[in-house]
């Protein structure tokens, strides 16, 4: 008894000194793939400024990606992200070429709140599944939780399901991509490709 009670102080005094123990990477299947300090999971594709800066990665000019270096077919996949009125983005997922990425050749479920076709805007799923009504995203921190399994789709966002079970088979697997995109012509015919894209956290589990 006494051993025992000598070994649970050394426990005790080791969780005082150490704090509390830490969950370990990857628990109950998660995987990082943005931790706010590299992009070791990510290549760069297009022209955009990405950066880090105070814990997430930011583009504010261009036409680009960030492409996962590994593809996935069915998962849950959770983001964070900011997005400035003027911004075009989006998280691109299955995307079977990843060197040319599209709403064709891939899922994009939109962050887009001044998409001139409303449908399709932030909480969609371009040319699969529409939103209505569309919920604001611009200026704060949002959370996406999206959910593929085989043909089916599910998209949250900020806890409020936009993507209900739509189904959809053109692509099985493929690399996931955050986008910082062009958005609306000015009064002159020029495309915008500016607008603030930050994403501060993004993390994958496997179904």
């Amino acid at each position: 008894m006494k051993r025992w009670c000598a070994l649970a102080g050394l426990f005790l005094a080791a969780a005082i000194a150490f704090g509390p123990i830490q969950r370990a990477s990857g628990e109950e299947g998660w995987v990082t793939l943005f931790d706010g300090k590299s992009l070791d999971h990510f290549d760069k594709t297009g022209d955009a400024n990405w950066r880090i800066e105070d814990g997430a990665v930011v583009a504010d000019k261009g036409n680009g990606f960030l492409v996962s270096k590994n593809g996935y077919g069915d998962f849950q996949l959770r983001a964070e992200f900011w997005v400035g009125d003027d911004a075009n983005s989006g998280i691109f997922i299955r995307c079977t070429d990843p060197a040319k990425i599209n709403a064709e050749n891939a899922y994009e479920v939109n962050i887009w709140d001044d998409r001139p076709a409303k449908d399709y805007a932030t909480g969609a799923i371009v040319n699969v599944a529409k939103v209505d009504p569309m919920p604001k995203s611009v200026g704060q921190w949002n959370v996406y939780e999206i959910t593929a399994k085989g043909g089916t789709f599910t998209v949250v966002l900020n806890g409020q399901k936009t993507v209900d079970g739509a189904k959809d088979s053109k692509h099985a697997s493929g690399r996931i991509a955050l986008q910082h995109g062009v958005g609306n012509k000015d009064a002159s015919g020029n495309v915008n490709d500016k607008g603030v894209v930050k994403f501060r956290k993004v993390e994958i589990k496997a179904l």
